[in-house]
């Protein structure tokens, strides 16, 4: 897993062709109140009057401008480096018909490249008329699904607002495993108000039961994007709907960092125990199956997006695009007197200083660790003399620096050191 990007030094960012991109689906049947991804659900999503094919057409125009660009840029596919992978994240990429998501396969590989045996993901949700078919899903070029399980525990999936049931998890994986999908992951979530330790591992044996290849466990995150000053009309976020932020103060009452923590210590030591290595916070993989387009983020690499909300990094600037779905329509499908453009959105340069702790941090959050180069030995070593000694990092022999057990339930009062 060594990769020599994720090293820190104090050599000034430096731009690269993405090697990996991530497509946003914005449609979901319904919306769940703790979700904080670019999601439109009920009508736009279902029905006569949903939103699909426009999002579609314009889907496919902003990909051919950006590989207009990368072709000005970086040169041609073929004399530039292939993608190693692609993610339909979202949303609910399951809800496009198999024929968009080949077709997307297919304009992506003629415009961007796409190397011999790329991972190609789908999210997918597991009721019955979400997860899509996924033997028709293996025959477009997907070679992942991620399930978004969330719980196998009835209360808490009606608390978490979720439409699929236990038995239509099983039914999810089983599905993908008989048409070949060749890796298949579940996404859990754990401090979920009124849950139990009792609760959560059950989750946790359930779905080992269901011997999935690949698991992200996430801890429940209620933040508030408005207050945050994301959900501007550049901003990357949606605001929130009354009925979610209701939703969102009531929960949080019911969470507990004392219990998150026994959560994660309980599925980090049941997962090692089924063979599962883990390889980053919040992720653990049968050995093979860790996810490449997520490894790419955690490097640091460059990497292209479309669709709205979607963040892209070309190694020095920071790019996404605004979240609202009308914007984003009306920039890429104008009238017959206008051109297409870019959707809006903003960027940011990332300085020599911000790359140097972005580096640090994302290689923290990973099973290999952050080995300090001598240029920023000193600077980050000082920083981190006080997780070291607290025991929340291990030094090796060879000088890289790991989070422990307690150092990955405590990793933002590390990181908070880096900023």
């Amino acid at each position: 897993m060594s990769s020599p990007e994720t090293e820190p030094t104090e050599a000034s960012p430096v731009e690269a062709p993405p090697v990996a991109l991530y497509v946003h689906v914005p449609f979901c049947v319904s919306q769940c109140p703790y979700c904080d991804f670019v999601v439109v659900a009920g009508r736009e999503a279902r029905g006569p009057t949903n939103r699909i094919d426009a999002f579609t057409a314009a889907l496919e125009t902003e990909l051919r401008l950006r590989a207009d660009a990368l072709d000005a840029r970086w040169g041609m596919p073929g004399s530039r480096p292939a993608l190693a992978s692609v993610y339909f994240g979202g949303g609910t990429p399951s809800l496009l018909p198999v024929a968009t998501v080949a077709g997307l396969i297919d304009l992506i590989r003629d415009r961007f490249g796409l190397a011999g045996g790329a991972e190609v993901t789908l999210e997918a949700n597991p009721g019955p008329d979400e997860r899509g078919d996924p033997a028709a899903l293996r025959d477009a070029g997907v070679t992942r699904l991620s399930i978004g399980a969330q719980s196998f525990d009835p209360d808490e999936l009606r608390a978490l607002g979720r439409r699929h049931t236990r038995a239509d998890i099983a039914a999810t994986v089983t599905g993908a495993r008989s048409a070949g999908i060749p890796s298949v992951s579940l996404d859990l979530l754990y401090d979920i108000p009124g849950s139990s330790l009792r609760t959560w591992s059950r989750t946790v044996d359930a779905a080992l039961r269901l011997e999935p290849d690949h698991l992200s466990l996430y801890a429940l995150t209620l933040d508030d994007p408005d207050a945050e000053g994301l959900t501007g009309p550049t901003g990357d976020h949606l605001p929130l709907r009354p009925g979610a932020r209701r939703w969102r103060e009531k929960a949080r009452s019911g969470q507990d960092d004392d219990r998150a923590a026994a959560m994660y210590e309980i599925a980090d030591r049941r997962l090692a125990a089924a063979g599962y290595e883990w390889y980053e916070i919040s992720n653990w993989a049968r050995p093979g199956h860790q996810s490449r387009h997520n490894l790419a983020y955690w490097r640091r690499l460059p990497y292209e997006a479309v669709g709205p909300g979607a963040h892209a990094f070309d190694g020095a600037t920071r790019r996404w695009n605004a979240a609202r779905l009308d914007t984003y329509l009306a920039a890429l499908t104008p009238t017959e007197r206008a051109s297409p453009n870019p959707p809006p959105g903003g960027s940011e340069r990332i300085d020599s200083g911000t790359a140097i702790a972005e580096r640090a941090m994302l290689s923290l959050r990973t099973a290999e660790g952050l080995a300090l180069a001598p240029a920023a030995l000193a600077r980050l070593a000082t920083r981190l003399a006080a997780p070291v000694a607290a025991g929340l990092l291990d030094e090796a022999p060879n000088g890289r620096l790991t989070l422990t057990l307690r150092g990955r339930m405590l990793s933002n009062e590390v990181f908070a050191r880096l900023v």
